[in-house]
């Protein structure tokens, strides 16, 4: 599978209208990912979709309190025989990947979503959460279990391959204080619906940004 960017979703309105029913609300949803929330390809976005979806998140001030420790959200796991999920994404999301003993990956290529720089040194790549761990932390999370944490961190519909500078560049911000250079629609797009998926909450800052942008897709 080619990951040329990540311009993806028409957005899963289904998953996100889908009531919470008795689960708690901060507890993520066990939905799985619609085929266009997973597809790391090109498609064009619904726009109008996305601010429909990002109007019905919650808006609430960050839960600084609820410090993001890298040890409280274990990854990378092992998904099948030696590969964990770093390699599994850098797989999926590469052409022409080859891979050695203990699944180390050996060559590809890939096409950076964020910069657009193509790479075919995999140790320059950085595996990045579209929503950062520290981020979800503060998004409303602070009821899910260490299992709800390893789930989040270790999705693969919620990963992306890129540069270590754009992904070093990006930290754990959100959309009020970092965009990548391409595809900021596809990008908010996808942020929007692991929000939704996963029941965080936006602040009230992200929200307007993300808003303001997506008026222009």
């Amino acid at each position: 599978m080619i990951a040329r960017t990540i311009g993806v979703l028409a957005v899963a309105a289904a998953v996100a209208s889908t009531p919470a029913g008795c689960r708690d609300s901060r507890t993520p949803s066990t939905a799985k990912p619609t085929p266009a929330a997973a597809d790391h390809g090109t498609a064009r976005i619904d726009a109008a979709a996305v601010q429909a979806q990002l109007a019905r998140l919650r808006v609430a001030v960050e839960d600084t309190g609820n410090v993001y420790r890298r040890t409280d959200w274990p990854h990378w796991e092992t998904v099948s025989g030696a590969c964990d999920t770093r390699e599994h994404v850098l797989t999926i999301q590469g052409s022409g990947v080859t891979t050695g003993p203990g699944c180390k990956v050996t060559g590809g290529r890939w096409v950076s979503p964020y910069d657009g720089i193509t790479v075919t040194d995999a140790k320059t790549l950085d595996v990045d959460h579209v929503v950062p761990l520290a981020e979800a932390a503060r998004s409303g999370t602070r009821g899910w279990s260490r299992a709800d944490r390893q789930r989040y961190a270790n999705d693969p519909a919620v990963l992306v391959a890129v540069t270590a500078k754009s992904n070093r560049s990006k930290g754990d911000s959100d959309p009020a204080k970092w965009l990548p250079a391409k595809d900021k629609c596809g990008y908010l797009a996808r942020w929007v619906d692991t929000k939704t998926r996963y029941r965080m909450t936006v602040d009230q800052a992200e929200r307007d940004a993300t808003a303001a942008v997506l008026r222009r897709c």
